[in-house]
Order: C-alpha cells, then structure tokens, then sequence
C-alpha cells in the first residue's frame, strides 16, 4: 500500500516508521517476490542474511555468479535476498518475467529475488529505509550508491554492515563475519 501523505510504499501489517517510538524489528518486513510469493523476514531469523541491490545490465552483475555459489554452498548458514533496481542507470528495465529467466538462465539463481525495489526513487520501501538510515536500523548510515550493494544482517537481525558495489560477496571481511573460512 503506498502512504499518499509519505509517499513511501508500506505493507499493511508494519506501522509508518514517523508513528514509531521504538526501532523496527529486520525480521518484521515482507515484501513481495518475483515469482508471485511473499518473503516474509522472519523466515530469515536464525540465519545471516545478505541483502544485495541487483541489476540484470549492469558491470556487477556477474556478482550474480559469487552471490549463487555462497548461497548454493552455505544456505544452512546464509540467505541472499536479491532486490532488483532500476534507479542506478535503468540498468534493471525488465519486467518480473525477464529477470527471472535472465537470472535462471546466465547464473543459474536459486535464491530469492523481490518485486523490484525503489531505493532513491518514492515510493522507498521501509526496508530499504531501514538497511540504509542508523535511525531505524540502529547501527549506521550507509546508502546506496550503486547496484550491488550488500548488507549483511545477524541471524537476529542485527545490522552489521554494508559493502559498496566493487566489494564480492566472497570479500574476507563478509566471509569473516559469517564465521566462513578462506582457505
């Protein structure tokens, strides 16, 4: 549902982050997925959860590959949640359809991927707002500034840091604090 006063696209069970007086929960979100089903955040507590801007026409976007083989050899330990963008140089124009094929076909992704996303246009989903201003996750500002950018959140859903686009996902301080060796 989308506040028209706000302007910011909110679900119909999570209150409008100006009427709270305590930080949101990571773990309260949903948010609709390609494929037609609803990811709701609380089937991620208990695992780290990297969150990761994705573009299907992008320089980055062969982090696709790192991001399927992280998530293929390590699940029990770490969801991806992939949120297609089209803010950063409309390099995500596709309809849900085509980016679905175009992720199955070149890399081959099993993990998650959301409805797109808008992350500097509104409406911002609250959860953006959330992996992105220290006001509501408690920790850290960090935006976005380009497509495949990386939160990682604790398997309680605490922010623990955010990776700028040049970073993989195989980076030894990600590996680091998700307690994965690099041997």
């Amino acid at each position: 549902m989308c506040n028209k006063s706000t302007g910011l696209w909110l679900p119909l069970a999570i209150p409008t982050f100006r009427s709270m007086t305590v930080l949101p929960d990571f773990h309260s979100f949903t948010i609709p997925l390609l494929d037609g089903g609803v990811l709701s955040f609380e089937s991620l507590r208990g695992k780290f959860t990297l969150v990761v801007n994705v573009a299907s026409e992008c320089g980055f976007t062969p982090q696709y590959r790192q991001l399927q083989e992280l998530y293929a050899n390590h699940h029990d330990q770490v969801q991806i949640i992939g949120l297609p963008c089209n803010d950063f140089g409309g390099q995500e124009p596709g309809t849900p359809e085509e980016i679905l094929s175009f992720c199955d076909q070149r890399y081959q992704v099993t993990f998650p991927l959301t409805e797109k996303v808008n992350i500097t246009t509104e409406p911002v989903h609250p959860m953006i707002q959330w992996l992105t201003l220290q006001q509501y996750n408690g920790v850290q500002d960090y935006p976005v500034k380009w497509n495949f950018t990386k939160f990682l959140i604790s398997p309680e859903g605490v922010w623990m840091g955010g990776y700028g686009c040049t970073i993989s996902p195989f980076d030894d301080n990600i590996l680091d604090k998700l307690g994965l060796t690099t041997s």
